[in-house]
Parts: C-alpha cells; structure tokens; sequence
C-alpha cells in the first residue's frame, strides 16, 4: 500500500536530466505550475501527463518550486497543490496594475444595483483570466473562481475587449486560438462573430447569451489604462431568466458605466 501511495505522489528513483538547460528547466518549471493550477489537486503521475515530461523530471521541478513554496504536497493524498507563494507572485502583478483596487468600488455598487455577480477579468493572449468577483445573494447565481480562463469569443468581457481591438489584431487573436463551440448558441463563424462584435463598439457593452453555458448570460464592457491599453473588463452574469430582453440595454448601459469608471481611476480616456 505505501509504495502504491509514493508511486502517485513521488517516483521510485529520480534520474537527472543532463540534458535540460536551465532555461529548459525553468520553462518546464513554468509550464508544471500553469498545469497545476488547471486543478485543485492532482497526481504527480497525471500532472506529468499533461505536461507531456517524465515524472522523475516532473518530481524533480515541483520539488525545486515545493521548496519555494510555489506549489505544495500533501503527504496523506500523494497530491500536488498551487502554493502560497504563487498567490503571493500573482497579487503582486494586480498591486502593480492597481487594478483590483479601482475595481473593487464600482464592483461593489454594479452587483448592487443590478442583483447580479459582477466580475473582474484581466487579458491574457487570447483568454479573458477572472480575477475578482462580487456575489449576489441570490440562492442561484453564477461563480467564476479566481483564475478561471475563458477563450474571448465565447465571454462577456472577451468579446467587449475583442470589439475594441484593430482588426488586425483581432484576426491574429482569433486565428491563435480558434472559435470552438461551447454551446449551440457560440458565435463560432467568423462572420456572426464580426457582426456582433461591430454592435458591441457602437453601444459600448457586450452580450453574451448562452455562448459559453447553458442558462447563463452575461453583459460586459472594457478597461483601459492610462497608456490606453485594454487591460481588462467587468461584467454581471447570472441565469439568462433573469436577463430580460428589456432590461439587458439598461444593464449593459450600467456595466458600461462602471468599466468607464474604473478606466478613469486608472488615469484612462473613456
């Protein structure tokens, strides 16, 4: 039994690797932690898998970032988890941007006056990452993890930072990562894809409805910072009953209001 349970958390001999460089190892160390944070916990068999290394290779990294407490090992299970350092690594970029701090009122004030979450998400390539969110009371509602990833075409917040973008650079976001289809409501052909985002840039606010899950809706609208860059964007979601056709122009106009408000704070141009 106790070989059993090393054999999922730790290999039975670690050889090294002569040949990885350490900018090698650093870029499997990177890619190790990025995997692992795609779980809550996972097996050190199942995370080399993924990342597609030998597991003493992958033993031998999570060690070196265990000891930095980048990522963590639980004894008990035999299962590897993100560690307290990561956190502190990733706060440090928003303390950077000071961009969870101007959102945090308008956040606040947008899940209020709407009764729906409201969420926070920053760029990241092709992929919105949620960073922040406020809850609403409602028994059902929608939740985003910090750290959840959604690929542009199919988020609120993505398709309001696609819409503001040069087309150029659209294209080549679009073409990195392609328009799969999550629901039968994606907007997966371009052409759908560039007539909406086309109303998206005339009224300031996106609309996402049951193009990443069933059921749900979303209304989202971008950030930019002082330089003028689109750093991110905020959004409500929630069940799409709650999201009448009357009622979704009103919300889109406050979401707006509240992206807008944060651009400001961060010395931005609406």
């Amino acid at each position: 039994m106790n070989d059993v349970k090393r054999g999922r958390g730790r290999p039975r001999s670690v050889v090294p690797d002569a040949n990885v460089s350490t900018v090698q190892a650093l870029e499997r160390g990177i890619l190790l932690l990025q995997a692992l944070a795609q779980h809550n916990a996972v097996s050190l068999s199942d995370l080399a898998l993924q990342v597609g290394m030998p597991a003493s290779s992958a033993h031998r990294l999570l060690m070196t970032l265990q000891q930095h407490d980048f990522v963590d090992f639980d004894e008990n299970t035999q299962l590897w988890h993100v560690g307290l350092e990561a956190f502190r690594v990733g706060s440090a970029y928003l303390s950077r941007t000071n961009l969870l701090e101007a959102a945090r009122g308008p956040l606040r004030d947008l899940m209020e006056v709407t009764g729906e979450t409201a969420n926070l998400a920053v760029i990241d390539n092709a992929e919105v990452v949620f960073v922040a969110q406020v809850e609403t009371t409602n028994p059902i509602r929608a939740f985003f993890s910090a750290g959840t990833r959604a690929l542009m075409h199919s988020s609120g917040i993505g398709k309001a930072l696609l819409a503001q973008m040069p087309r150029r650079k659209l294209e080549a976001l679009l073409h990195s990562a392609g328009l799969p289809k999550y629901t039968p409501k994606t907007l997966s052909a371009p052409a759908e894809l560039y007539a909406d985002l086309a109303n998206t840039a005339q009224r300031g606010w996106s609309y996402d409805q049951e193009e990443r899950y069933e059921g749900m809706s979303c209304v989202g609208a971008a950030i930019r910072n002082a330089h003028g860059d689109l750093v991110g964007g905020i959004s409500v979601s929630g069940p799409s009953v709650r999201f009448d056709p009357l009622q979704v122009a009103v919300i889109g106009q406050r979401v707006k209001a509240a992206a807008d408000l944060v651009t400001l704070t961060l010395g931005g141009k609406v």
